[in-house]
């Protein structure tokens, strides 16, 4: 357990040691504050406590001269505990002088110096009837009440397994990717703690079997040193910026089932070694297609011999196909206009009706698509969703703008533009649009599974009666997240959601999550996490940031919050407004005292019994209250979210805990919020 005395959370990057620091505050105490620096660079921060955990702490609000607390432990561990100072007061004539009482067995006096940090360490602790208690107490010379500023306490677990196997040592995978900052230790070990984006088969000893870096911001060369990975089955590599050829020596990796790669700055031919395998069905091979299965040697090896045949042939190929695509079209027009004036709405429902990705639909053609818009699907800003087919079978969904809708003309077309050029696994893709007089529609790829929405809050629709698994959840916020960052830091000005909520995010056949309409959002000027734009307030009640509100002020860290809030209702089941017999909560306020009472039970949603992981679900919950932080500058950018979501998924991979600790439940106490 890690808490302070402040009222917001603090973790990475301000710790480097990447603790997460909690709110918390003893009882009968008040708090005490200093904006001044702290030596946070001296001897005394052995530690290295962020200097905002320092400039907080509690002292007794009565004057009393002992700071006194007991909590609940499993008695069969041992535990080290770590408490830290730092004098925020200043005295002309006196000094603070503090003893500590843990368990019966003191350490003392200390004198507190101004503004420099005391950490003192209780190692190896064992529980008295299950309990641990401590008094911070001041002599009688000093006159002074005690102060706490943080506290740490840890459980020593002994791990039995053994290290995971040498081959697949942070060696071979640091030398690939030496600036994630985030793997330390054994990659694998211990269990449920594997290093973010790696999954491990826990035999003796483990190995190291899924790399998954996927929109990790990767850049260089892929290395070669990946192959040392003997035990890898999947590798995916997609959406960073990888430059450089890909190594051949991937194909000798003996149990690779998957490598995807696609996404990135890749130059050069696919090795005709990994492409065999593709052939042969033994390897699920995903590149982009500008990339080529020619081999270098074989292409260039025999170029000189045969280069004057071939040259003819290609030209007189292309003087054919010059030819006959003249004739084709002289052709295809003079039959046009023939077929116009015998029927003109007919000829062009049947001609033109499927045209290439991108291009104009005329009204009569959405009229076809949709048969007569006979099957409603939805409604959103724009107006009403119908389901449709394509010519070819393709199944779609149109949306057609209303008469009585918010948006119009600009906003229309700010959304068929943003489409075209934006693509990305994770958002939905856009097939055609039709603007015709007072006619206009957007024509989506068809999301057979609906929305997230009607998933989570409508089980009472006939067509959902299966409540979302936790993998499933999980798989669905790193989804959303991946699609949310693509638009962040990956589309170049940024551009922001502003209405991300439930219903924009709609479900594969596979459950797999694709963010929609996002073409209102409106581009920055710049690409830091500080830009912003000024714009009319936008979004659905419950998601909107509580600074736009009174800044009206909009950014990227607008849409972390209203993804915070969408990562709640996943958790919970619970949607963004909750009523009870008084009045309507919002979810915020709803589950931060279930989180200061420590039960993740009464938190998790009840449909999913007890089929979750207990520290995969606290580690969403936290992200979640990472998000969704009341002042933008508190909030994570969604890349450091996906970090953190993949790391959860991670923890999730293994078997479902049936018991927590109440170590593991203090741990993640939100008590005393107030406190700073």
């Amino acid at each position: 357990m890690i808490t302070k005395c402040m009222s917001f959370i603090l973790g990475y990057k301000d710790d480097i040691y990447d603790r997460v620091w909690y709110p918390f505050q003893l009882p009968r105490s008040v708090p005490i504050n200093t904006s001044s620096d702290i030596d946070t660079q001296g001897s005394g921060n052995l530690y290295k406590l962020p200097v905002e955990v320092l400039r907080t702490a509690v002292r007794p609000f009565n004057g009393s001269n002992s700071l006194s607390y007991s909590s609940s432990f499993g008695s069969s561990y041992e535990y080290n505990l770590y408490f830290h100072f730092a004098e925020l007061e200043l005295f002309e004539d006196k000094q603070r002088e503090i003893s500590i009482t843990v368990n019966g067995i003191t350490q003392g006096p200390f004198t507190l110096e101004y503004l420099k940090p005391l950490s003192i360490s209780f190692q190896r602790l064992r529980t008295v009837e299950g309990n641990i208690s401590f008094t911070i107490s001041t002599t009688m010379e000093s006159g002074l009440p005690p102060i706490l500023n943080a506290l740490e306490y840890y459980q020593l677990k002994q791990f039995t397994d053994s290290t995971t196997d040498p081959s697949d040592e942070c060696y071979h995978v640091h030398k690939a990717y030496i600036n994630r900052d985030d793997w330390q230790g054994d990659p694998c070990l211990p269990k449920g703690y594997s290093w973010s984006g790696l999954s491990c088969y826990f035999g003796i000893p483990p190995r190291i079997i899924s790399l998954n870096l996927s929109s990790s911001k990767l850049t260089g060369e892929i290395s070669p040193s990946l192959a040392h990975l003997l035990e890898l089955e999947s590798i995916d590599l997609s959406y960073n910026d990888l430059t450089g050829s890909v190594p051949d020596v991937l194909a000798t990796l003996p149990k690779l089932k998957s490598l995807n790669i696609s996404g990135n700055k890749l130059k050069g031919p696919i090795p005709q070694s990994l492409k065999d395998k593709s052939d042969h069905g033994s390897l699920l091979l995903s590149f982009d297609e500008n990339q080529t299965s020619c081999q270098r040697d074989h292409c260039e090896g025999n170029s000189k011999k045969f280069i004057v045949p071939v040259v003819v042939s290609i030209i007189a190929a292309v003087a054919l196909v010059i030819l006959l695509s003249v004739l084709f079209i002289f052709h295809r027009k003079r039959k046009r206009k023939q077929t116009e004036v015998v029927n003109n709405t007919t000829a062009s429902n049947k001609e033109g009706f499927l045209k290439s990705k991108n291009q104009p639909f005329t009204y009569s053609e959405i009229v076809t698509i949709t048969a007569n818009f006979e099957t409603g699907i939805g409604e959103g800003g724009f107006g009403k969703v119908f389901h449709g087919h394509l010519n070819d079978g393709t199944p779609v969904a149109v949306k057609l703008l209303s008469s009585s809708s918010k948006q119009g003309y600009k906003e229309f077309q700010a959304e068929a533009q943003s489409l075209m050029i934006v693509h990305h696994k994770n958002l939905v893709s856009l097939i055609g649009y039709c603007k015709e007089d007072d006619h206009m529609a957007l024509v989506y790829e068809f999301m057979s599974n609906g929305n997230l929405r009607q998933h989570l809050f409508c089980m009472d629709d006939a067509t959902n009666t299966t409540v979302l698994n936790w993998n499933q959840r999980l798989q669905i916020a790193a989804d959303a997240a991946q699609g949310l960052d693509y638009l962040h830091n990956g589309c170049k000005p940024p551009i922001v959601h502003r209405d991300l909520k439930p219903s924009n995010i709609l479900l594969t056949e596979n459950m797999r999550a694709k963010i929609a309409d996002f073409g209102l959002s409106r581009a920055f000027s710049t690409d830091t996490s500080t830009s912003s734009i000024s714009t009319t307030l936008a979004g659905t009640p419950g998601y909107i940031d509580p600074e736009l509100h009174a800044s009206g002020t909009l950014n990227k860290k607008s849409d972390v919050y209203s993804f915070g809030i969408i990562l709640f209702e996943l958790i919970t089941g619970l949607s963004v407004q909750i009523k009870n017999t008084e009045r309507i909560m919002h979810i915020v306020e709803w589950v931060t005292p279930m989180i200061e009472e420590g039960d993740i039970r009464k938190i998790i949603d009840p449909r999913l019994g007890n089929d979750f992981d207990v520290n995969a679900a606290w580690k969403a919950v936290e992200i979640a209250m990472w998000c969704a932080q009341r002042t933008s500058k508190q909030r994570p950018d969604i890349s450091q979210v996906i970090a953190e979501l993949k790391g959860c998924i991670g923890r999730n991979d293994e078997n479902v805990q049936s018991e927590m600790t109440s170590l593991e439940m203090a741990s993640y106490s939100y008590t005393f919020p107030e406190a700073r």
